[in-house]
């Protein structure tokens, strides 16, 4: 079922476009009075109820924000089912300037909306979001999470999504170089916010050095000021990192399409491993980069970390047991890595298939 209901012609064009991965259910929402204009995607529901973050993001159109949803969600689909959650994939975007639009008002609609699904979909923070405003859509909305602890929650999700990521260059490293450690490794991060700061912490303790870059002046210089001494350093942009002479590592964890037809022919570093969703461009990126001999950890698989402690907060939140699970992913990273090796496929074509392989079982089970 796709809700539609007075959509324009390029929207309802992305909507049934074939090739965006047989979405079970797509919803437009607008509420005039508060200036809320969103779409929520459900993707799967076959392992459970669906279950992903809003992103609240300026987004140029309409058909640009249903684009997002439907690629966001069917991603969640791949990510849960690799993390070992019984949850489908879905996700939310809300169209416009969070620092200009974002109201109680607005957010409140929201949580209606979410709450008119009676479950199918489960929300959390991501791009745009944070504890605060999940607090507010719960007031309208049983099926959130990423609320704050005060208000039963489990907080900050970035905090285990870097812990994630962590572990995936663990294990890339394991992989590539015989050994888990990071220390002596040239790291660079692209995007030094909600997640990449935390990482920071990780790969500095672990003994790393790290470069880092983002768009925003002042979350490069709160990660400096905390770490005077060298080892962290900055470059001006993204495209001065990926040709960082001596890169071991790249770790996009801003937005998605960080690896693309101009950044791979120029890329130094020997693995990608990063917090962003939908780092691939478009299909044949993992082929780009498996034949210039870089090692590729699936973006859904080291960022679910997140999504791990979010799907705990619905059965009482405990933060030991989900960074267990969340070291997991290092395991689950090897796998995919052996899957690939012996299937004979790039590592995101070989998470793809174990992905696909668990909802399918689900679906014959059900």
């Amino acid at each position: 079922m796709t809700d539609v209901t007075g959509a324009p012609a390029d929207v309802l064009h992305t909507l049934f476009r074939t090739d965006q991965g047989g979405h079970e259910q797509v919803v437009l929402c607008q509420d005039r009075a508060s200036g809320l204009k969103a779409v929520i995607a459900i993707h799967s529901t076959a392992l459970g109820p669906a279950l992903g973050g809003t992103r609240f993001y300026p987004y140029a159109s309409e058909e640009e924000a249903v684009a997002d949803a439907l690629n966001l969600s069917r991603g969640m689909s791949y990510k849960n089912a690799m993390a070992g959650l019984d949850h489908g994939g879905g996700k939310a975007v809300i169209i416009g300037d969070p620092q200009q639009i974002k109201t109680e008002q607005l957010l409140l609609a929201y949580g209606r909306f979410v709450a008119s699904l009676g479950g199918r979909y489960v929300t959390a923070c991501d791009v745009g979001t944070y504890v605060q405003d999940m607090d507010v859509v719960a007031r309208e909305c049983p099926w959130t999470t990423g609320r704050s602890p005060e208000k039963g929650g489990a907080g900050d999700s970035s905090v285990l999504t870097a812990y994630g990521v962590f572990q995936g260059m663990r294990a890339s490293a394991q992989h590539l170089w015989g050994d888990p450690t990071l220390r002596g490794r040239k790291i660079g991060i692209a995007g030094v916010g909600k997640v990449g700061h935390h990482l920071v912490e990780h790969l500095l303790e672990d003994g790393a050095e790290v470069v880092i870059t983002d768009v925003r002046e002042e979350s490069v210089r709160r990660v400096l000021d905390k770490h005077p001494g060298g080892r962290v350093t900055a470059v001006a942009d993204t495209d001065a990192l990926i040709r960082t002479a001596s890169l071991d590592i790249y770790a996009p964890c801003a937005l998605g399409g960080a690896l693309n037809d101009e950044s791979v022919p120029v890329l130094t570093a020997r693995i990608v491993c990063g917090a962003a969703n939908n780092q691939l461009a478009h299909p044949g990126v993992e082929k780009d980069l498996a034949d210039r001999g870089i090692l590729y950890a699936p973006d859904y698989v080291v960022n679910a970390g997140g999504v791990i402690q979010v799907a705990d907060e619905l059965h009482g939140f405990d933060f030991d047991r989900c960074r267990a699970k969340a070291a997991k992913i290092f395991d689950t990273t090897l796998a995919i890595f052996a899957r690939a090796k012996t299937d004979g496929i790039p590592p995101a074509a070989a998470a793809d298939r174990i992905a696909e392989q668990r909802m399918a079982e689900a679906r014959t089970a059900r």
